[in-house]
């Protein structure tokens, strides 16, 4: 089990390390494409339906025939993709180039957090925040790497080049440790015997499903407009700016190393109710501050407020019936991707009509809604498998 571990640590590494190599070298491929930011933007929502098809196709691929499997598959089509948006050399090279890579990305993604189910499942506690922490480790190092290779003066084609073959490799490396298809009975799991039947999507997936989307679209609002809304609204230097985005994203990465722990002593709902509503104290008092500390103070708040939340909603999902763990967890983790992509179209509109840091109101009014339905990640009675933990008694 330990191996099993750690190789799907490599594994949510990898794919933070891929699609951060991707993310550095945005603006040397958008210059060499010789597309403006509005274009760029479009063809992004190419990547983002790649990676909502790849969810919904995989999902129901490693419940056929084991996320181990899946993981090699999307593994190696994420890491080799990766080079083809260095190669192109038109917006419409560059739009088949994102629709491939979302794909391999939503692939390894889903079946990734299948295996992870499984791993934590098997090892009878919380460890998912963990995984997914490292995920985030994973895109640090690829920005790290990518602004050497940059200051090189590597093209892009070269770097991604080496970052598929090395990708590729290290996925055939770490498959063979990671746990192989669950043993099920005929009678519990028609689809092993060959003859596919088509489950329906339990009601409490779907609940879990809007509120990752919820939660989401508040992260995404994070990535995009924090900086913004201190460089614009307090008009805090480009430097001190930065640091709302920064404080955000080490609180997450930080968070989610620590949550595990609390989730063992107190239970995923905790997590989601109070996590949610410290993210609402943070965003709001961020949005209301006038002075530039009491701001970042915010963001990192909100950060650590949403950094363990949505792992419960993967392994809540993954857990209601674990014979379709890979179906069920691709509709939370893309109905939470639409709210990832949703965050900016949302908030930029509303500036129309308020003030950037009013607008922020409706990502506090998501996060309190999602604290207040916390109760959804409760165990079904049926749910006997999950690493749910009973919380610690006084």
């Amino acid at each position: 089990m330990r191996i099993a571990r750690a190789c799907t640590f490599t594994a949510f590494a990898l794919n933070g390390f891929v699609m951060g190599m991707w993310i550095v070298h945005i603006p040397a491929i958008e210059h060499q494409v010789g597309i403006t930011h509005a274009v760029l933007g479009w063809l992004l929502l190419f990547l983002g339906g790649g990676a909502f098809a790849g969810m919904q196709v995989c999902g129901a691929l490693a419940d056929r025939f084991g996320s181990r499997a899946i993981v090699l598959a999307g593994g190696a089509l994420c890491s080799a993709m990766v080079v083809l948006p260095g190669l192109a050399n038109s917006p419409w090279t560059l739009a088949a180039a994102l629709l491939a890579l979302g794909f391999g990305n939503g692939c390894l993604d889903v079946s990734m957090n299948t295996q992870a189910v499984q791993v934590e499942r098997g090892y009878g506690r919380p460890v998912m925040s963990a995984f997914h922490a490292v995920f985030s480790v994973g895109g640090v190092i690829a920005s790290l790497i990518g602004a050497r290779t940059i200051s090189w003066d590597w093209r892009p084609s070269a770097t991604l080049a080496a970052v598929a073959v090395t990708g590729v490799l290290i996925t055939f490396a770490l498959v063979p440790g990671m746990l192989p298809p669950e043993r099920s009975s005929p009678a519990t799991n028609p689809s092993r015997t060959g003859a596919p039947t088509k489950r329906r999507t339990p009601s409490q997936v779907w609940a879990l499903g809007i509120l990752a989307l919820l939660l989401m679209l508040c992260e995404g609002v994070a990535n995009d407009w924090s900086v913004l809304h201190l460089k614009d609204v307090l008009d805090a230097p480009a430097a001190t700016a930065a640091l709302a985005y920064g404080g955000f994203a080490t609180a997450m990465t930080v968070g989610r190393f620590l949550t595990d722990r609390v989730v063992g002593r107190f239970g995923r709902v905790f997590i989601v109710r109070y996590g949610a509503g410290l993210a609402a104290l943070g965003l709001a008092a961020a949005a209301l501050s006038p002075w530039v500390p009491l701001a970042l103070l915010g963001w990192t708040l909100f950060g650590i407020g949403l950094s363990g939340c949505i792992p419960q909603f993967f392994t809540a999902a993954g857990n209601v019936d674990p014979e379709s763990s890979g179906a069920n967890v691709s509709r939370v983790a893309g109905l939470g991707y639409i709210g990832m992509l949703a965050g900016p179209a949302i908030i930029g509109p509303l500036t129309h009509l308020v003030p950037l840091n009013l607008a922020f109101f409706l990502p506090v009014a998501f996060c309190a809604a999602a604290a207040f339905s916390a109760g959804i990640l409760r165990p079904a009675r049926n749910e006997s498998t999950a690493p749910e933990s009973t919380p610690a008694k006084a």
